[in-house]
């Protein structure tokens, strides 16, 4: 009589994402068997994912301002006063935040693999015949293939223009005087990009 077991556990892992395996119970048996007779368990588990992310991010701001002041002016006057324009300014705050994470079924991914490694397989073969083969085998294949595509592109444009007026003070028996305001540009981006895979 010759007995032959044989337990294989293949695994392939690329990567990590969503993966169910494959976790149940497999027996089988064989008994009483003929002489000369060859006699097998077999237990097969193929468990097979494959997974994309592919992610594509697009955010675009575009600003454009203008500010100006009047013109202030004091002439032909016998005592002249004061002339003032008030001040031109632009702001711009741009707050952008992006998160991508492909990573939440990690953990799923490694505990269905480790499932169906240590699936429960059991094979028997009893009362054999003389000269007889018998094998008992079983095999596992996990395979997990995963992909992670992430692409983000960022454009903040800001076009601001901001101009003060003449003063001016001319032809006046008695000087008076003439002030414009102040023209300022403010411009802020704040961006944060996170990617998690």
């Amino acid at each position: 009589m010759k007995k032959l077991i044989y337990r294989v556990a293949v695994t392939t892992l690329v990567g990590a994402g969503l993966f169910s395996g494959v976790a149940a119970a497999q027996t089988g048996s064989i008994s009483t068997t003929g002489a000369d007779s060859y006699n097998r368990v077999s237990s097969r588990t193929r468990s097979v994912a494959h997974i994309n992310n592919n992610t594509t991010l697009g955010l675009a701001s575009t600003n454009a301002q203008n500010s100006s002041t009047g013109a202030a002016n004091s002439s032909q006057n016998t005592t002249a006063g004061g002339a003032s324009s008030g001040a031109a300014s632009n702001s711009n705050s741009l707050g952008a935040s992006v998160a991508v994470n492909n990573s939440g079924a990690a953990s799923q991914a490694a505990a269905s693999s480790a499932a169906a490694v240590n699936s429960d397989a059991n094979g028997s073969i009893t009362n054999t015949g003389y000269n007889s083969t018998n094998v008992v085998s079983s095999r596992v294949t996990n395979h997990l293939d995963v992909n992670n595509n992430t692409s983000v592109s960022l454009s903040n444009t800001s076009v601001q223009t901001a101009t003060s007026g003449n003063a001016n003070v001319s032809q006046n028996t008695t000087g008076g005087s003439a002030t414009t305001g102040a023209a300022s540009n403010n411009n802020s981006a704040t961006i944060s990009v996170s990617v998690t895979n």
